[in-house]
């Protein structure tokens, strides 16, 4: 579209190109952009300033209204002049022809004003000077113009992170794309940096409106005066500068000349200072720009602005005509995000088929200028050829020593040792390897509560079948074993089926309050016969139903949390739980509360070890054959089978690990396996011959 010379809209029905920006990347963008919003990091992106992504923070491309479809709308055709607080009439509310007069007249009698009432340079330091040791001597009486150098919390240098060049430019991001479906940008509004952020908005608008309301107060108004009138550094110049730089980011180059004259700061501070600027006018004739080249989802956002500037303007209320600014920074930083992700989504392909190739270009050139040392990852791998050199190459093929190594690492027991810092080779993925960790010990952790659970099932049929033992001497829980024996500090072994190829039964001590980690095993020929009654069908519905259970309780924890704490107040309903499942006499859950706070997390146990023993080994047989089905595969196709097949059906993200394990156990240990499979061969092909093969 063309904007008219007096900076009104064309026409009130002129024609709208509506973004390429899709809905749902609208949608996703306003979600993740609300101010006091939680936001979730996928799988791990650095956030940057004042933007994050979902494994990086970078900010977005800009697209030029060429690339966009059409549509159709209508402006609105509301032209109500009402002026600024302390004056009527509007420039911007007259016909073109009238604005342009009007608007040399006042440029020239601004001009001649400037020119005879600002100082020259060395006296306006001076003034400058005294100023400011006037308001520091009288900072007790205001804090406005304390700080002239305060500036929006939304700028174009804030956003340039979202150009394309930068998107291509940025590794972490090109890495991150390969995993993440749903990787998209989103205003840093968490951590230190987020509340930075916030500290420094909150203290550009409060100044915006004291200063402002200096402005309208006739007594304080020669103040103002002395404070800002010689100055562009005030908030609100500041802010018109930055509305301007941003909204030329976002149309096309051949309406940026038009945009200097329709949106001229200089005269629209003339304006102000003479009482006759049209902020109302200004927000329409905005909001037709904007909806001009933003998805039809933002017109609701763009609508508001306009409300509150109405509101303000015809009121003489301050705080709607800052909230309207402060509205309208919002939107422009939404439609940046929105081309952004757009973009992102354009460039998917063509980014993933490259990761190889630019890695290694990258990475290269990182160790030739000594900026990136990769001699403890050399270590690394050394060490795992001399421990898995005669493992079977399974489904591996030659990867088969890097795959075992690499399964190591995301053992929890492992964080602690030789491997609780991950190799250099990997710091595009070392949260993601840190993640799939915390999720072994989740599921490790929850298959230990199984294994309890399978233990006290024992207990409780064992209960059953001796009463008068169990029930009436609690405070010495005994019973026989297949001899009928005791051990040696007077603990004897409960007999009962251990349903699994795992030995799994719980000793208890002789005061009956805390659960033994030597644990004995029994044989399906230990069993009484009179124990054989549970349905071997419904018992497994019963645990799995218990193990759904389980999950649920550890998902509803907080995950502001670390993992030691949620697994702590998870413990005791877990326990109950158990217990409950278990229907094991009700003196026993002191003594199952006991156990899990001795073996959960624990990689001193040996119950703890021998479990995740366990897991480990259905890990790597479910990662071999995994990655014999993956590294045939280009980099789109793995990105393909590896990450978009993860998605369930009407989402657009994969499935989160807890919702796996609701699905059962195994469902959990393929989701691990595909996860790290892929990670583990787009590593291999970027590394193996920088690294791990080469002197």
């Amino acid at each position: 579209m063309g904007l008219d010379q007096g900076g009104c809209p064309v026409d009130g029905h002129q024609r709208r190109h509506t973004s390429s920006v899709s809905a749902a990347d609208a949608d996703a963008a306003r979600k993740d952009t609300e101010p006091q919003r939680t936001g979730s990091i996928h799988e791990g992106i650095v956030p940057m300033e004042g933007i994050e992504t979902d494994t990086s923070g970078v900010n977005s491309p800009r697209a030029d209204s060429e690339d966009m479809a059409t549509q159709s709308m209508s402006s609105s055709g509301n032209t109500t002049t009402v002026s600024t607080p302390v004056a009527q009439s509007s420039s911007l509310s007259s016909s073109p022809s009238e604005t342009k007069s009007r608007r040399s007249e006042l440029s020239h009698a601004a001009r001649a004003e400037r020119t005879s009432t600002r100082p020259s340079k060395a006296a306006t330091q001076s003034a400058g000077s005294r100023r400011t040791n006037s308001a520091r001597a009288n900072a007790g009486s205001s804090s406005v113009g304390s700080d002239l150098t305060i500036g929006p919390p939304i700028t174009k240098a804030t956003l340039s992170d979202l150009d394309v060049v930068r998107i291509v430019q940025n590794s972490k991001l090109r890495h991150d794309i390969n995993f993440d479906p749903d990787l998209h940008f989103r205003p840093n509004v968490l951590g230190d940096k987020g509340k930075t952020k916030q500290e420094r908005s909150q203290a550009f608008w409060r100044t915006l409106t004291e200063q402002l309301g200096m402005f309208v107060d006739e007594t304080r108004r020669p103040e103002f005066i002395n404070r800002y009138a010689h100055s562009d550094e005030w908030c609100l110049p500041v802010l018109l500068r930055t509305i301007k730089d941003i909204v030329e980011t976002l149309v096309p180059k051949r309406d940026r000349d038009l945009m200097d004259e329709a949106f001229n700061v200089e005269l629209l501070m003339q304006q102000f200072y003479k009482g006759v600027l049209d902020l109302e006018r200004l927000a329409e004739w905005l909001a037709g720009v904007l909806k001009t080249h933003c998805a039809p989802m933002r017109d609701d956002e763009v609508n508001n602005m306009v409300a509150r500037f109405r509101v303000g303007s015809r009121e003489g209320n301050l705080e709607q005509l800052v909230m309207g600014m402060r509205e309208l920074l919002s939107v422009l930083e939404h439609m940046k995000l929105d081309v952004a992700n757009h973009q992102i989504r354009c460039l998917r392909p063509a980014l993933i088929q490259e990761t190889i190739h630019y890695e290694q270009r990258n990475f290269s050139k990182k160790i030739a200028t000594r900026r990136l040392d990769i001699a403890r990852s050399r270590l690394w791998y050394r060490r795992a050829q001399r421990q898995y050199a005669q493992e079977p190459a399974e489904g591996f093929g030659d990867m088969s020593v890097f795959f075992r190594a690499v399964a190591r690492l995301v053992r929890p027991s492992r964080a602690r040792g030789e491997d609780a810092i991950l190799p250099e080779t990997f710091i595009h993925d070392n949260d993601r390897l840190l993640r799939m960790r915390s999720d072994v010990l989740d599921a490790v952790n929850i298959d230990v509560c199984m294994r309890l659970y399978e233990n006290l099932v024992g207990v409780a049929k064992a209960a059953a079948y001796f009463p008068t033992d169990m029930d009436n001497n609690r405070s010495s829980v005994s019973s026989v074993n297949s001899t009928g024996s005791t051990d040696s500090n007077g603990f004897s072994h409960l007999p009962f089926h251990n349903s699994g190829s795992r030995p799994s039964s719980m000793a208890l001590s002789s005061d009956g309050q805390s659960p033994r980690s030597s644990l004995g095993a029994f044989t399906p020929a230990s069993t009484p016969p009179q124990m054989s009654f549970v349905n071997e069908r419904e018992a497994k519905m019963k645990a799995d139903n218990l193990y759904s259970s389980l999950v649920a309780i550890l998902q509803s924890t907080s995950t502001n949390m670390d993992q030691a704490k949620r697994w702590a107040e998870a413990a005791p309903p877990m326990a109950v739980e158990i217990f409950r499942f278990a229907e094991a006499p009700s003196y026993m859950l002191a003594m199952v509360e006991s156990k899990l706070g001795e073996v959960l997390s624990n990689p001193h146990d040996d119950l703890f070890l021998d479990v995740e023993a366990e897991y480990h080994r259905r890990l790597l047989e479910d990662l071999s054959n995994r990655v014999r089905e993956y590294k045939g595969l280009n980099g789109m196709s793995l990105y393909t089978a590896a990450s978009e097949k993860r998605i369930p059906p009407g989402s657009n993200m994969p499935r989160d690990f807890y919702e796996c394990l609701r699905d059962g156990a195994e469902i959990g240990v393929s989701d691990l396996a595909m996860r790290l499979a892929h990670v583990g061969i787009l590593h291999w092909r970027v590394w193996a011959d920088l690294a791990y093969l080469s002197d």
